[in-house]
């Protein structure tokens, strides 16, 4: 029994035929001396012993890929690649090397397929393809790589067939995940572009891998009464050729292939049983001219009994894929069904090789085939794109979760480049995707030809012409959401950016003003403005102008890396530099020294102690005694390298009619920036009857560091005062230092 798909020979076109999607491509795709056997020379080194995945031999594949390719109507040049698409696997940099070879277009046109063939081995190893999402990616993907190089239609099509090929011939299993990719996108996809000898045989040689006992089952029907048919079928055909050559009508009549997945289709989709398929006997009709089809057509009707609900009339209303025939059914002298097809010659052509072969016979009119016109290469690349257009939405419509594909449209820009956009895009939506700049200098669109306005939403397969001006900039009634100029995230993203760049441009001008009046008062107008950014902590100075300007730096942070830092204090040097104020009748220092009266005592400026903290005195070379806060971390270092002058020392007792003593302590505020935080903090202290005597505050990034001396009499009552500060709004911590 016989259940090979058609021979590669069934693919040959006939000699006058004209490839659609090679004038499509005809001026990316230059012609070269010798170009395939180049190619062959050049890849054969690279890929002797080389496999497939699939097990087979790389050469070998790519010689079936340029024979079926040779058989659908590609060109030289196009078999060719098939060569080149293999070697580029084996070489480190394949864009040069391809490209100096045999140029850049073949070289974009390898490295392009062999990206979309990468993609779609980890999408099929990612997840399985009966599952929505994933073959949503898949085609997204390939419709974008096919957009950019229809000749990688062409070359992924003819690939898939050979591998398929190969399993079959040896017998080899197949992954049900590439079965299953190529019965759902690959054979709808040959389907859509009307190459129907590479659909059929997609399809059933997918069918076989996945359902092999029904297939084979099918097989057997059809082979079991072969040989009765095939007699009967030979005498019909031979009269109806005779015959309608009797009536002046040119007709050339064969009998029809019957393709097995097809046949399931039917059964399955209508319920039948295998008697029951009409076009298992089946011819088909092809004639010189329209005229001739119906006139063949009234003949047949007049000869056999026609079943009415079973005709139909793709000539007047082709197939949205540019299919044009008569089918009819009808019923012998012994009442069994036969179809027979009817159409021209350059119907036919278009049905066998679609996209690969004729375009535009006379007799399909000016609109061309699927009412496209396609009048020269850049038409007929329209057409081409508009078919995968057409063939996403087929896919969509199959596909149990719709709404995976409703998301986002595709439209052409006028080099019938495709653009990806989100559902009810607009032409600025459109501009923006295409360029940032484009985007920026949009101010009118024409889609298909007829201006529209800019809040337009566009259409799948539309193609939209942008109108700019020299120098422009964007709308911020494009950000207006009720107005409905954008759809995108990214294209308002890109017009915020710039609304933002614009006031930052402003922002950076005025801190620069700030930062050089400062520079001009101080004397310092040498100075490198980026290395006194470096010495700020910022990256540059542009950064530094833009925290000044929005007033988050002051510049007193400036201010204090001018001028020169004070020397450094030696142990022996810890003094207050701020004599404690307190009333004469008072202890001075309100500090007793254990054993010894009237030693002059300091208060250490370190630690700044007050009482009731513990303290420790440190004896210094001409100076007295230093004071310290016991947990000074200045003072445990000094103690450990001198011990012996350490000494002990406590808070002495002031005198019942004597003004209570005041001692100055640091305190140490962190909080989130904010307009008034200064003024809240000191109102605290103000409230809390706590005197401030200095100030420093710094604010880099939204923080702000302020440094409060305040004057106190107990360190106690600060614990109070430091609770109240850190309840402002805004405040992280405050401390004593």
């Amino acid at each position: 029994m016989k259940t090979n798909p058609p021979a590669p020979a069934s693919l040959t076109p006939q000699t006058d035929a004209v490839p659609q999607l090679i004038a499509a491509t005809a001026h990316t795709l230059p012609e070269q001396v010798n170009a395939l056997a180049r190619a062959r020379a050049f890849a054969e080194p690279l890929m002797a012993g080389e496999t497939l995945d699939s097990g087979e031999n790389t050469l070998a594949h790519a010689d079936a890929v340029a024979a079926i390719l040779k058989g659908i109507g590609g060109s030289e040049a196009m078999q060719a690649a098939s060569y080149l698409v293999h070697a580029c696997i084996h070489l480190n940099k394949p864009e040069e090397v391809i490209a100096k070879a045999f140029g850049a277009n073949f070289a974009a046109l390898a490295v392009e397929t062999t990206k979309l063939m990468r993609v779609q081995q980890q999408a099929r190893a990612a997840a399985p393809l009966d599952d929505p999402a994933v073959q949503t990616e898949n085609v997204r993907k390939m419709l974008l790589a096919f957009s950019r190089d229809l000749r990688v239609v062409m070359l992924r099509l003819a690939s898939r067939l050979q591998t398929l090929r190969f399993h079959a011939a040896s017998k080899r299993p197949v992954s049900p995940s590439l079965a299953r990719e190529s019965l759902q996108v690959f054979a709808p996809l040959a389907n859509r572009l009307g190459i129907w000898q590479v659909k059929w045989e997609l399809e059933d040689l997918s069918f076989r891998f996945l359902e092999p006992d029904t297939y084979k089952e099918v097989a057997r029907l059809l082979d079991e009464k072969r040989g009765e048919r095939e007699v009967y079928m030979e005498q019909l055909r031979a009269r109806l050729e005779s015959d309608l050559r009797a009536r002046s009508i040119s007709a050339t009549v064969a009998g029809r292939p019957k393709h097995i997945y097809s046949i399931v289709k039917k059964m399955r989709g209508k319920s039948l049983n295998f008697d029951q398929v009409f076009d298992i006997r089946a011819l088909r009709v092809v004639v010189p001219t329209v005229k001739d089809c119906y006139a063949a057509l009234s003949w047949v009707h007049e000869q056999f009994k026609p079943i009415v609900e079973e005709f139909d009339d793709y000539i007047a209303k082709p197939k949205p894929n540019g299919y044009q025939s008569l089918h009819t059914i009808v019923r012998d002298d012994n009442g069994k069904p036969i179809e027979i097809q009817i159409r021209t010659q350059a119907m036919h052509e278009h049905a066998e090789h679609g996209v690969a072969a004729h375009w535009a016979y006379k007799e399909a009119g000016a609109k061309g085939y699927a009412g496209v016109s396609a009048t020269g290469e850049y038409d007929a690349k329209i057409a081409v794109l508009r078919q995968l257009l057409a063939w996403e939405r087929d896919l969509a419509g199959a596909l149990p979760n719709r709404g995976l594909f409703e998301d986002r449209i595709y439209v052409l820009t006028p080099d019938a480049a495709v653009v990806e956009l989100p559902q009810g895009a607009t032409p600025v939506d459109f501009a923006y995707s295409v360029h940032t700049s484009l985007g920026h200098r949009c101010r009118g669109a024409k889609v298909d030809g007829v201006m529209v306005p800019l809040n337009t939403p566009l259409q799948n397969g539309q193609t939209v012409e942008i109108s700019t001006v020299k120098e422009g900039r964007p709308s911020r009634d494009w950000l207006n959401a009720e107005l409905g100029y954008l759809t995108s995230n990214r294209a308002k993203a890109k017009v915020r950016a710039w609304f933002n760049a614009q006031a930052t441009h402003e922002t950076i001008a005025r801190g620069r003003e700030a930062v050089e009046k400062l520079l001009q008062r101080e004397g310092k107008t040498a100075v490198k403005l980026d290395d006194l950014a470096v010495q700020l902590g910022f990256k540059s100075a542009d950064a530094l102008f833009e925290v000044v300007g929005k007033d988050e730096f002051s510049l007193r942070n400036i201010e204090t890396v001018l001028r020169p830092p004070e020397p450094v204090l030696q142990p022996d040097d810890y003094l207050l530099l701020k004599k404690t104020r307190t009333n004469d009748a008072a202890p001075k220092g309100g500090v007793l020294v254990v054993g010894i009266d009237s030693l002059m005592t300091q208060l250490a400026k370190c630690c700044k102690p007050a009482p009731p903290d513990t303290i420790r005195g440190f004896v210094t070379r001409g100076k007295g005694v230093s004071v310290h806060r016991a947990d000074c971390s200045n003072f445990r270092e000094m103690a450990a390298r001198n011990a012996e002058r350490v000494i002990d020392v406590e808070w002495g007792a002031p005198k019942p009619s004597a003004s209570t003593a005041v001692y100055p302590v640091d305190v140490a505020v962190e909080a989130a920036d904010r307009q008034g935080l200064l003024r809240d903090i000191s109102e605290v202290f103000a409230r809390e009857k706590t005197n401030v005597i200095g100030v420093q505050t710094q604010s880099v990034k939204g923080t702000a560091w302020m440094t409060f001396t305040v004057e106190v009499s107990d360190s106690g009552r600060l614990n109070k005062v430091l609770g109240i500060v850190a309840g402002v709004q805004g405040v992280r911590s405050a401390r004593r230092r």
